[in-house]
Order: C-alpha cells, then sequence, then structure tokens
C-alpha cells in the first residue's frame, strides 16, 4: 500500500528517538484535495483508532484511516534536503492531479 524511502525511515527513527517515543507510530492521512490531488499529513501517535489501518514499513508502524487509506495507495514517503528546504514529502504517481493552478481550476489558490 505505502512504501518508504530508507532516508525517511531513519529520519523519523531519529525524530523517534530524539522525543522518546521509540513506541510510537506515524499517522500518514489526506489532509484535503487541491487541483494538484491530495495534500498529505503525518503525525505521530501511540495508539490506533478501531477503523485503522495497520502496517509496518522498514521496522515502523504506520496508521491510515479508511478515508484516507484510498489517497495512500502506492503512495512514497521520503526525506528531501535541498537549497528549498528539508522536510518529509509524500509522493503518489497513482492520483490524478487536475492541472494545477493556473489551468483554468476553481480551488480559489
Amino acid at each position: 500500500m505505502l512504501s518508504i524511502t530508507d532516508l525517511a525511515s531513519a529520519k523519523i527513527k531519529e525524530v523517534l528517538e530524539q522525543n522518546n517515543r521509540q513506541g510510537a507510530a506515524l499517522r500518514v492521512w489526506v489532509r484535503g484535495m487541491s487541483c494538484s490531488g491530495p495534500a498529505y499529513g503525518m503525525s505521530l501517535e501511540q495508539e490506533p483508532r478501531p477503523d485503522d489501518t495497520i502496517e509496518e514499513l522498514d521496522g515502523l508502524r504506520v496508521f491510515i484511516d479508511p478515508v484516507s487509506a484510498p489517497y495512500v495507495e502506492g503512495a512514497q514517503i521520503d526525506y528531501v534536503d535541498s537549497l528549498m528546504g528539508q522536510g518529509f514529502q509524500i509522493t503518489n504517481p497513482n492520483v490524478q492531479s487536475s492541472g494545477g493552478c493556473g489551468s483554468g481550476c476553481s480551488c480559489g489558490h
């Protein structure tokens, strides 16, 4: 369903260790839709919700709610460190964008 790069996995494990939360899991969700496709969010949580899907990725537990599950199917979590900044990024080649802003969308952005 979801994959994670080695660098992203290492960074998440580093964050868990630095915050003394080694038993926590990563929650991945869709926080909204735009003309560029879904906007993803991530957080750390101790326990899953009753209807969550639980995945194991490179030794990390990942919680995904049923509404977000179709949008993370085939997605990849990566960690990017570039001149533009650093941070986690989720990309999904299976989700079609509707052309991005400036292409006649009506999202208001």
